[in-house]
């Protein structure tokens, strides 16, 4: 029996008969996506997944591993993740008998933006924190999709202004391959609802109310009312809190 989450209703939606309804179609389709995008590409040499380690990664983890689709998983460490990130590495690997490929950055790099910079300088301005993003999560990312035919992400289009409209698939001109995103349609309210019905592994931060979860400098809790994504980068304005990792060029 699964317990409820602690005091945020978000990670513990009412599992009505509708929405149990909604997520199987919304999950057969996700299974058709990623089929037909491994028959297209090839096996996990040339389609890869990228895992944040966030809940629509974790939806998306479980239903390759329960379908056993040929496709990659890999994981960026960026050195300043929270503890309870690397505890989900951790239990999804116990849980799913399996090794996420982790990409690191640059030691030399870090250690030069450190010195030059400081060790807490993205808080300093938005070229700062851009480059910290790069050097952390950009670079590990293109080392991650050199030779790849295609790259699967959890992103939803109702996370933020920046990803409105997004479509279930697009071609990355900055990385040069096929970009899927499976979970495009899906709301917050489904993807929480396969966890449950699913026992899917989760961050236990979610429960702490930090729905999307990132470095731990760079990530609060948010209020009731605020946008699922303002934890992220807060003291930026909304329509530049990007990463890099998904920004179009």
């Amino acid at each position: 029996m699964l317990k409820p989450a602690a005091n945020n209703p978000a990670t513990s939606p009412e599992l009505t008969e509708s929405l149990k309804a909604s997520v199987s179609q919304k999950r057969a389709h996700v299974v058709s996506l990623l089929t037909a995008a491994i028959q297209e590409f090839g096996n996990h040499d040339e389609i890869t997944f990228a895992n944040s380690m966030g809940a629509e990664d974790m939806v998306l983890t479980d239903i390759i591993q329960r379908e056993q689709l040929a496709i990659e998983i890999f994981s960026l460490d960026t050195g300043r993740l929270p503890t309870e990130t690397y505890d989900l590495i951790e239990k999804t690997e116990q849980t799913y008998h399996t090794k996420l490929k982790i990409f690191f950055p640059q030691a030399e790099a870090v250690e030069n933006y450190v010195r030059t910079n400081g060790i807490n300088a993205f808080y300093a301005s938005i070229e700062l924190r851009k480059a910290c993003c790069f050097m952390r999560k950009v670079e590990p990312l293109q080392r991650a999709l050199k030779d790849k035919k295609a790259w699967i992400t959890g992103m939803r289009a109702e996370q933020s202004t920046t990803r409105v409209n997004l479509p279930f698939r697009e071609f990355d001109t900055g990385n040069k391959l096929e970009k899927l995103n499976p979970l495009s349609d899906w709301t917050e309210q489904e993807v929480w609802a396969y966890i449950r019905l699913h026992e899917v592994p989760y961050n236990k931060l979610h429960d702490q109310f930090y729905p999307s979860i990132g470095c731990a400098p760079c990530t609060r809790p948010i209020a009731m009312g605020e946008d699922i994504r303002a934890g992220r980068w807060w003291w930026e304005d909304p329509t530049s809190k990007e990463c890099g990792l998904h920004v179009k060029k």
